[in-house]
């Protein structure tokens, strides 16, 4: 999720806050730091925070304050020392079941202004309770000391079609420069969705705020799905966001190994179900990139899978030698995995490049381990890292250099 405006305009005193005291509602003894080093002996600091519930995404907002949402519904406003404040009221209202409940949080670049978010939730078939799909929400958030409440709630965007299980919904957020909402939808384990231009499953998803259809999506006039489409062949899409130049990157979970990060690149397949770096979990082998050149290639690759979950790009001050590298959480990696780039001539659909071209390639550049799986990663105004936990009790932690 890209926060390169909202970095923008928090002030300095809302980030002189986040590295505050606790506020004085909080009395309890705050937990003691960790000392966390990373593969290439980085030490970090790893202060915990607050605990959640199957905590799913975080974002910050202008004043300091910040957001996080649970998958069971729940819809927390944090304090800028990063303690709960209260709950946010009239969300949607959802059943958690597998990999689906209340997804992503992300604020619009004009939040101080306008109050719009849009936040994104798995929704259950009116008539047959065995299908579900993810659905994307806009809404006015009216704060106040201790929570808030959404209010003029409207859906602008649903997965089609509603199919049974209850895995793959992605439905990552993210909003350009120019204002077009990025919608990273999962193929939700059905293979064949994320080849198929009747379904706006397994494809990144490009629309306007209010939910309408901008005329220069690539295969606009092929249909209402098909309208929608950025870019197709995705499994399971669970990380997205913009980089200092803009561009757009998605991290996805590959099936028995294979996990990608991708530069989005307008109207590419990125091949799947047809190729994967890794296999089917039935010991079944997918063909490779390599051995198909139409199909837009990784630019980075994990054998075995890390699982990623949640996506960001570094552009902070606190670890100023990290500036452009990304960071991804690991799930069943249990790590929070660094990414470095470098510009090289190459061609990302196999072929040999021609004079001039380039594409980033990346690579993995350390990993840091507590034994907790990660689900969500941003990088605070302050300059720090701030990392959810997965499952029930999971913590919210603050990365900053060791002292």
């Amino acid at each position: 999720m890209s926060s390169y405006t909202l970095r923008s305009i928090v002030s300095a005193s809302a980030a002189a806050l986040l590295i505050g005291c606790a506020s004085a509602e909080h009395h309890e003894q705050a937990p003691e730091p960790m000392s966390v080093t990373g593969t290439a002996g980085t030490a970090l600091t790893a202060t915990p925070l607050e605990t959640f519930e199957s905590a799913w995404a975080m974002t910050f907002l202008p004043d300091g304050r910040s957001l996080v949402s649970e998958k069971d519904g729940n819809l927390w406003l944090l304090g800028a020392d990063g303690k709960k404040l209260g709950e946010i009221a009239n969300v949607p209202s959802v059943t958690a079941r597998g990999q689906g409940g209340l997804g992503d949080i992300i604020v619009h670049p004009d939040f101080t202004d306008n109050n719009t978010v849009f936040l994104s939730y798995v929704e259950r078939d009116a008539e047959d309770d065995n299908l579900s799909g993810a659905a994307v929400e806009r809404a006015t958030l009216s704060l106040k000391a201790e929570g808030g409440t959404l209010e003029n709630r409207e859906v602008i965007w649903r997965q089609s079609p509603k199919v049974t299980g209850n895995g793959h919904y992605g439905h990552r957020l993210a909003i350009a420069q120019d204002g077009h909402l990025f919608i990273a939808s999962g193929e939700r384990q059905k293979f064949t969705p994320a080849q198929n231009m009747a379904m706006n499953l397994g494809k990144v998803v490009r629309i306007n705020q209010d939910g309408a259809i901008p005329e220069d999506n690539p295969f606009y006039g092929n249909g209402a799905m098909a309208d929608q489409i950025w870019t197709l062949g995705h499994r399971n899409p669970l990380g997205i966001a913009f980089d200092g130049e803009q561009r757009l990157w998605v991290v996805e979970m590959g099936p028995k190994g294979g996990d990608e990060l991708n530069l989005i690149v307008r109207s590419e397949n990125y091949g799947y179900p047809e190729v994967s770096e890794g296999d089917h979990y039935s010991g079944k082998p997918i063909p490779t990139h390599e051995s198909n050149p139409i199909f837009e290639d990784p630019a980075i690759a994990w054998i075995p899978a890390i699982s990623p979950a949640g996506l960001v790009f570094y552009d902070g001050d606190m670890f100023a030698d990290w500036k452009g590298n990304a960071f991804i959480g690991g799930l069943s990696s249990q790590a929070l995995i660094r990414v470095s780039f470098e510009t090289q001539p190459t061609d990302n659909l196999g072929q040999p490049p021609k004079d001039g071209q380039t594409e980033p390639v990346a690579k993995e550049a350390e990993r840091f381990e507590w034994g907790k799986r990660i689900r969500e990663v941003e990088q605070g105004p302050d300059g720090a890292l701030y990392v959810l936990e997965d499952k029930e009790g999971g913590r919210l932690i603050r990365l900053t250099p060791a002292e």
